[in-house]
């Protein structure tokens, strides 16, 4: 028996570094200096007028019981018909499953099919708690290094010799954290085409970001591209970013009916089902007026535009656009070897990123926590005055490196 206290699964893992680099710098100001935090990856808009007043009548007839577990069959429906509408995807009720957010989504399908040893593929950059997530539930992370030149893309070679007989999931993220990368439907169909060979191998699609892309095109769906697959596809969303429901906690889960089965039981043992006035508003945002999710993604696009023509032009630092999402991934592999102010060498994206945060207040996140470095991401949820603001610090900090 070990002496920890504490289950080798925990202690494996390590805290999110979104979230412990948002902790400094809120520290940071609580000390009272000026601090611009572009680290935090939450829409800055409130809640839909309409979404909130459909969590308030729930409140006002009585909807304040517990649910099924897998969620109110008029939730379960609005998703249904959201996915025929936005992805031509064909699900009934009974094989949607209602989580507390996205996130827990993830983490209960890696606990329901992963034994020791098991791999998941996770394509780097990644966000943060995909390997992490992958570890508390005794698997294996094998993350594939997708460089800025593919487009920060897994290719079909890559994914080929990824794959062992060990190999559980292929965990897919489009739009990206942090990259904004996007595939497209051939790129979805030459991954298909490899996963045709080996048929033990599930996907999962993270499409939290779906609606934020700058293109004016909907996003493509892995399973447009592959619906062979959709035995072995689990497809999670959720409304936390495209209706700027972050602390509603609604996420969901659309997949084959063994897999919707495990989750239930396991949810019912664990979190139950999820808060009954998040779903009365997670129903209205899916089945109400749509007008918030293109307002808000014009004002995403606008603040990406200024903000990476803003990167782009200081020297030594490059970003390539992103398709969607709101972030920007930033190259910083220039401002490597050189030395700040007070003498310090530059050897890392930690280094750069700790440097903008004690010489100018900027806070942002290291590369490194996304599996690819040296770059660090920068979230545009946030006012546009801020992201100027944030981006003339930068520059300034840049310019005093020798």
């Amino acid at each position: 028996m070990s002496t920890s206290r504490i289950a080798a699964r925990v202690r494996r893992i390590k805290p999110s570094p979104s979230t412990s680099a948002a902790d400094r710098a809120n520290e940071l100001r609580r000390q009272g200096k000026s601090i611009v935090n572009l680290v935090v990856g939450e829409p800055d808009f409130d809640t839909p007028k309409h979404i909130r007043e459909a969590a308030a009548a729930a409140m006002d007839k009585g909807d304040t019981r517990y649910t099924l577990m897998a969620g109110k069959l008029e939730l379960r429906e609005a998703i249904v018909a959201k996915l025929a509408r936005e992805n031509g995807l064909a699900y009934a009720p009974n094989e949607i499953i209602v989580t507390n957010g996205a996130k827990s989504a993830i983490y209960s399908a890696f606990s329901i099919t992963l034994e020791p040893g098991d791999e998941v593929i996770v394509p780097a950059p990644y966000w943060v708690s995909y390997p992490d997530m992958v570890l508390a539930c005794d698997g294996t992370p094998v993350t594939v290094a997708c460089p800025e030149e593919n487009g920060f893309k897994i290719t079909p070679s890559q994914l080929e010799a990824a794959i062992t007989p060990r190999t559980r999931w292929l965990l897919i993220n489009s739009p990206s954290n942090p990259t904004g990368a996007s595939y497209t439907l051939a790129e979805y169909r030459a991954l298909a085409d490899v996963l045709a060979g080996h048929p033990h191998v599930l996907v999962m699609t993270d499409d939290i970001y779906e609606h934020l892309r700058y293109d004016g095109k909907s996003t493509p769906h892995f399973l447009q591209a592959a619906p062979e697959l959709r035995d072995r596809t689990l497809a999670i969303n959720g409304v936390s970013k495209t209706y700027a429901m972050t602390g509603w906690r609604i996420g969901y889960v659309a997949g084959p009916r063994d897999l919707i089965v495990a989750l239930d039981t396991l949810l019912s043992q664990s979190s139950g089902n999820c808060c009954s006035i998040s779903q009365a508003a997670a129903t209205a945002a899916l089945n109400g007026d749509q007008s918030f999710v293109t307002e808000s993604t014009a004002i995403y696009k606008k603040r990406r535009d200024v903000t990476l023509e803003m990167i782009n032009a200081i020297p030594g630092l490059s970003c390539r656009q992103p398709d969607g999402a709101f972030y920007l991934y930033i190259n910083c592999a220039a401002l490597l070897g050189k030395s700040t102010p007070e003498g310090k060498v530059i050897a890392n994206d930690t280094d750069v990123v700790m440097y903008l945060l004690d010489s100018v207040g900027v806070a942002v996140v290291a590369g490194v926590a996304y599996g690819l470095s040296p770059y660090f991401r920068l979230s545009i949820a946030t006012s546009l005055d801020v992201l100027e603001e944030g981006c003339r610090r930068i520059a300034t900090a840049v310019k005093a490196l020798r």
